[in-house]
């Protein structure tokens, strides 16, 4: 069989919504990545810290022990008891933890989950752009159809209340909100997130707000949107691990919500995953009762390679908001007449340096680069060096 008659063959067999589906903006870039030597990479939103000991130690000893089993498909009690005491503690928000949470592999999993949950083919979500990478993809292999909403350097990433109800319809479901935010490190103002809350009530929507980077701010407070007057039934909060305690591959989430939602997404985890891996929840059982000191002391650090991130950007050329969350920084290339996906092939192929360009999260992403910050400064200061070249060169 040729190419031709294999890829007409395929296309019969493969649905159309994963034909659609557009390959992530950034796996392009790390397959020329791993062909090459000398790379610093800016470009894996992973924290290059190891996770803390104490909490390896506690997944070891549970395979020690011989905790290898299923759990609930809801999740490990205690550890759910755990989350809810956790978000009590920092949000004040009461999460009952026997129906209104439900313990995820990741908070991508839990993301599909209530997409899948909540959306009706045609069911329309706003989003805001720039997004992370599988917010739309999610959205649309659920049956729904993403809306976005552009926002820009200007108002520094943060969208806005009248931005959205612009795009509200008789068909609007959700609105998913990503803050701190992946790509650009924008944090919402309390008052912002206010005006959207008051239009979830307005046009009876549901709130879909991933967290994940809730503990990773500087100079600014989090706000927990389901921590909002009248917020709590109207919103689903996600969070997770990765980020904050260095868990990435651990792959272990979370979502909260009212009972109802929460039972129709155990209803599809139950059927797929079952549940997440006994020992991951071991670990992150762990995490949240003796992590607190290694979250702080990964925090600080973020913020002494941010400011050295932020400040050598710009000392280059190359302008920036102040991110003040999560653990990117994303700058405007504009000014070298490059598009975002030139600019990141050139700079790799010409100084190894790896950067994502601002077009996978979007279209209002064109004009920026994603420069993840979560490596050593020794890498940053590398790559500050080689990206000054560069940019001197195209000058």
């Amino acid at each position: 069989m040729n190419d031709k008659k294999a890829k007409s063959a395929a296309s019969r067999i493969l649905s159309e919504r994963v034909q659609n589906l557009s390959p992530s903006g950034i796996r392009r870039f790390f397959d020329i990545i791993a062909s090459m030597d000398d790379v610093i990479s800016l470009g894996v939103g992973e924290p290059d810290f190891v996770t803390p000991w104490h909490i390896r130690e506690a997944a070891i000893t549970s395979l020690e022990s011989g905790h290898t089993m299923y759990t609930s498909n809801f999740g490990l009690m205690e550890l759910r008891q755990e989350i809810a005491t956790h978000i009590r503690k920092l949000y004040e928000v009461n999460y009952d933890p026997s129906n209104e949470i439900l313990v995820t592999v990741g908070v991508s999993e839990a993301l599909d989950l209530v997409m899948r949950s909540i959306l009706d083919p045609g069911d329309e979500v706003i989003v805001p752009e720039p997004t992370y990478v599988s917010y739309v993809p999610c959205i649309a292999l659920a049956g729904g159809v993403p809306v976005d909403v552009p926002t820009s350097m200007g108002n520094s990433f943060q969208v806005t209340a009248s931005d959205i109800e612009s795009r509200i319809t008789h068909r609007t479901k959700a609105v998913l909100l990503g803050y701190p935010n992946n790509p650009t490190g924008a944090v919402m103002t309390r008052d912002a997130m206010l005006e959207i809350s008051k239009l979830a009530i307005k046009y009876d929507l549901t709130v879909i707000s991933d967290e994940v980077y809730d503990r990773l701010v500087y100079g600014v407070e989090h706000t927990c949107f389901p921590s909002l007057p009248q917020m709590k039934h109207k919103s689903v909060l996600l969070g997770g691990f990765s980020k904050s305690y260095a868990m990435t591959g651990w792959r272990i989430g979370y979502a909260c919500a009212n009972s109802e939602i929460i039972e129709a997404m155990m209803k599809i985890h139950q059927y797929t995953m079952l549940c997440a891996p006994i020992q991951g929840q071991m670990a992150a059982l762990e995490a949240l009762r003796f992590g607190e000191t290694e979250v702080e002391n990964m925090r600080l650090e973020y913020d002494r390679r941010r400011r050295l991130m932020v400040n050598g950007l710009r000392s280059i050329g190359l302008d920036c908001i102040d991110p003040l969350g999560a653990f990117y920084t994303f700058p405007s290339i504009k000014n070298t007449g490059l598009t975002s996906e030139e600019f990141a092939e050139q700079l790799l192929i010409e100084e190894k340096v790896a950067v994502v360009p601002g077009s996978a999260f979007g279209e209002s992403g064109e004009g920026h680069v994603r420069c993840c910050y979560a490596v050593s400064q020794n890498e940053i200061e590398g790559a500050l060096e080689r990206i000054g070249l560069f940019v001197k060169k195209l000058k």
